[in-house]
């Protein structure tokens, strides 16, 4: 865990949307909860089950995997970064209608600061 202010300096530089190169540091549970990602920031990544494939769980990014994921969210109470990969064979199959569904307003979000109110999510 970061300082308060470091958290708060992370936050103003990175962008929704924007894409980072992460490790996947961990896989606890494949197909329960989703993976951890070591992103170089001193913050913690995690990609949620649910931007994961669903049809096969081996198709998830095992640990040691370097890949490109954008972010997604933020979960301010843990300093955790939300993310979502970029390549689309670690991404849900149906990742159109989840947005649609979801977060009808990610397309609007992309490119603000992740400072300040935080997108809703499921």
């Amino acid at each position: 865990m970061v300082t308060e202010a470091e958290w708060e300096r992370v936050q103003g530089e990175l962008r929704f949307g924007q894409v980072i190169t992460g490790t996947v540091v961990r896989v606890p549970k494949p197909g329960a909860i989703g993976v951890f990602v070591d992103i170089g920031l001193g913050v913690e990544g995690f990609v949620d089950v649910v931007l994961l494939p669903r049809r096969r769980i081996e198709d998830w990014p095992v640990e040691g995997t370097v890949t490109d994921f954008e972010i997604w969210w933020v979960h301010t109470g843990h300093q955790q970064i939300r993310l979502k990969p970029s390549d689309p064979k670690y991404l849900c199959e149906d990742f159109a209608d989840f947005v649609a569904r979801y977060r009808p307003t990610w397309p609007s979000e992309i490119g603000k600061a992740l400072r300040g109110p935080t997108p809703s999510t499921p």
